[in-house]
């Protein structure tokens, strides 16, 4: 068996620090920027291209959301807009929404995020209550 196989076997899904987008269906990002593509496919034409930046929960005292340090593209199919942070989808459960079915894309955003609380702490509050 080569090394390449046996490395997959036991570490099947890659890993970023302790985010591993392959092992995970939705995570919350935040809007940083948007792309602009005039010359693309045409199933693509009029869909809003936004550059998000994966955030987790801090490990340590698990009470603040922190970046990733990633960073990808993803369809808007929810008028999100710059700063705000978002629930994103990737693979092939992306394009199980109506808007991106027959779409040739990797990740969408499905919407925009109010609160996230785990257990009973509030660790993001779109008001800034958290």
């Amino acid at each position: 068996m080569s090394v390449r196989a046996k490395q997959r076997i036991e570490n099947p899904l890659p890993t970023i620090g302790s985010f591993n987008p392959a092992a995970i269906f939705m995570f919350v990002a935040k809007v940083t920027g948007s792309v602009v593509a005039t010359q693309k496919v045409e199933s693509m034409v009029g869909h809003k291209l936004l550059v998000v930046e994966p955030y987790r929960l801090e490990p340590k005292a698990r009470k603040s959301l922190e970046s990733t340090g990633r960073t990808f593209v993803a369809v808007d199919t929810v008028g999100a807009g710059e700063g705000e942070f978002v629930l994103i989808t990737q693979g092939s459960s992306a394009r199980l929404t109506p808007e991106t079915k027959n779409l040739p894309v990797d990740a969408v955003i499905i919407g925009i995020v109010d609160t996230v609380r785990v257990g009973q702490q509030s660790v993001f509050d779109r008001t800034g209550k958290a």
